[in-house]
């Protein structure tokens, strides 16, 4: 793929930074973006320097959904799955990600806010799913289920009316909240967090959490053993222990 033009793909210290860039259109998703969100996550999966994405946007949004001028030229009708970058269901990484939302996060920015494993928001953010308002849809949202209660859910669909993020924050939709100035450096601190960690405990605590939501308490139980099968005969296993014996930091190497 050529160099991407609607967003940029940063590496530093374990840690990618996907930047979306179109500022003047909110970070409106247009076809050339959304393909390039797929092949910059794509990028993160295979490149050995990144352990943990961060999505964020440029400007004063994170992504204000479809860029609706183009849908209009276009005469865009019903989405098929594969035309929206949907992160667990369209494409697939097998590494933590989080959405560092600055601003706004309507429609299919909402979306790219849910995809991520983990969110941080600026206290100045707003979530919608505002695709009521102008007669389009949101099937992708059936995981919010599992993320929201069931009368807020039903609310932001049927309404399309903003959310701020406090109200989303009390409702554990969003891990962490911070003031615009200090969103990155809160971002950045989580993404440090988990790099420090044990790479296969991370890959088995993240493949437990979205396994444990399609099953009941007791099929759950034999699912955690599997996840946490190979961290468990990993020289990482044996790693831990001798580091905290010896009183210094452990060295990964994901084996």
């Amino acid at each position: 793929m050529t160099e991407p033009t609607t967003l940029s793909y940063e590496v530093s210290d374990g840690v990618a930074v996907i930047t979306l860039r179109r500022p003047q259109q909110l970070n409106a998703m247009n076809s050339a973006m959304r393909a390039e969100i797929v092949h910059a996550f794509g990028r993160f999966d295979r490149d050995p320097d990144a352990r943990v994405a961060i999505l964020t946007g440029e400007g004063r949004a994170f992504c204000a959904g479809a860029d609706l001028k183009e849908m209009a030229d276009t005469s865009f009708g019903a989405p098929p799955p594969s035309s929206i970058p949907h992160l667990g269901r369209t494409f697939h990484v097998s590494k933590p990600t989080i959405a560092q939302v600055n601003g706004v996060a309507f429609a299919g920015g909402f979306l790219l806010a849910q995809m991520c494993d983990l969110c941080t928001a600026s206290t100045e953010a707003e979530f919608g799913l505002t695709e009521v308002r102008w007669g389009r849809g949101a099937p992708w949202a059936t995981p919010l289920i599992w993320m929201l209660p069931q009368r807020v859910m039903m609310e932001m669909l049927v309404t399309g009316q903003p959310v701020k993020a406090h109200r989303l924050h009390e409702l554990g939709f969003i891990n962490r909240i911070a003031p615009p100035e200090r969103l990155g450096e809160e971002t950045m601190a989580l993404a440090r967090v988990i790099v420090a960690n044990a790479p296969l405990g991370v890959k088995a605590g993240r493949e437990l959490t979205y396994m444990a939501t399609e099953m009941g308490r007791t099929a759950a139980f034999p699912v955690g053993d599997y996840c946490f099968e190979q961290a468990y005969r990993s020289e990482d296993a044996l790693e831990g222990p001798r580091a905290f014996r010896e009183k210094r930091a452990p060295r990964w190497q994901g084996r």
